[in-house]
């Protein structure tokens, strides 16, 4: 007996690539839920930044998440079936790429980006047969097994649903990081723009803003305070004020599915507070009273590295 629990131990570490530090939870009833690793939730964050930053639907993010869940369990595995490689188990030899760029998490997630959307009505269609017309498996049906699962990641990681995602952070998994590597880590995923059309600014001695510094509220430490270490992300433009918040929430759940790759320590948005190491995780309100009208008027997202 003891034998067979340390084999199914090691059996769940092999397919989720470590024991869960993360989880989503569905927004509509509170009790669906999904647990996954660091390590996955870098990968499924990577998959929708690059979706949403090409203005597709949450459905394409949805087939892409799925379709990498059953690929390669949302892991950047460097091994396959004959040739087959990375998260969507793309084949050189098949014309997806060189080996190095189908390693590259951003790269991948395009070039199944780049093959769905000549998919005709692929949104309407069944996941699975979506994702199939893609990757040509021969296990066709098997997409389908992952749909719930990739419904609350993308619901979440496209920032619909807010305050879904949390992850124990466990701060002293990396070495430290600081807000370079942040910001090179949100333009690697969503693109040069990211910065630039959120008004990002850095208060951190060392970075250059991109534009005027980030309000101080507090002393060192707070939601709102300016510490060094906090890479501020206003949220403006088209996509704040077509779907409130939706954008800010995406920034957010980013930076938490980064946070142990990246040591971040705290991240803040719409008043509530996410914070690396915590017994529960939890999103938690920032200040007094409701946080119904900070939803309203999100404001920045404040993402602060560990020191």
């Amino acid at each position: 007996m003891v034998l067979l629990a340390v084999a199914g131990y090691l059996t769940v570490q092999y397919v989720t690539g470590g024991a869960p530090g993360c989880e989503v939870v569905s927004a509509e009833d509170g009790r669906t839920t999904y647990e996954f690793t660091p390590e996955q939730a870098v990968n499924a964050a990577t998959i929708t930044a690059v979706g949403t930053a090409r203005d597709l639907p949450e459905r394409a993010v949805t087939i892409a998440l799925a379709t990498a869940l059953q690929e390669s369990t949302l892991r950047n595995i460097d091994y396959g079936d004959r040739d087959s490689l990375g998260l969507f188990q793309q084949r050189p030899s098949q014309g997806w790429g060189t080996p190095k760029e189908i390693m590259d998490p951003a790269y991948s997630a395009a070039k199944f980006y780049d093959e769905l959307v000549e998919v005709p009505g692929y949104t309407r269609l069944p996941l699975t047969v979506a994702a199939q017309r893609v990757q040509r498996s021969g296990f066709p049906e098997a997409y389908a097994k992952h749909e719930t699962d990739a419904r609350l990641l993308a619901a979440a990681l496209t920032g619909r649903s807010a305050a879904t995602l949390t992850c124990e952070g466990r701060p002293g998994a990396a070495r430290a990081q600081g807000p370079d590597a942040v910001r090179a880590a949100l333009v690697r995923d969503f693109g040069q723009d990211v910065l630039q059309s959120a008004g990002a600014a850095v208060d951190d001695a060392s970075a250059t803003p991109t534009a005027s510094p980030a309000p101080s509220t507090g002393a060192k430490g707070g939601a709102g305070g300016s510490d060094r270490r906090t890479v501020t992300l206003p949220v403006t433009g088209s996509d704040a004020e077509e779907r409130p918040g939706q954008r800010g929430w995406q920034l957010a759940h980013w930076a938490v599915a980064n946070a142990t790759s990246l040591r971040i320590e705290r991240v803040s948005y719409a008043g509530r507070e996410w914070t690396a190491g915590s017994t529960d995780s939890k999103w938690r309100p920032t200040g007094s009273g409701s946080t119904g009208g900070a939803e309203r008027a999100a404001g920045a997202v404040r993402i602060t590295s560990a020191r």
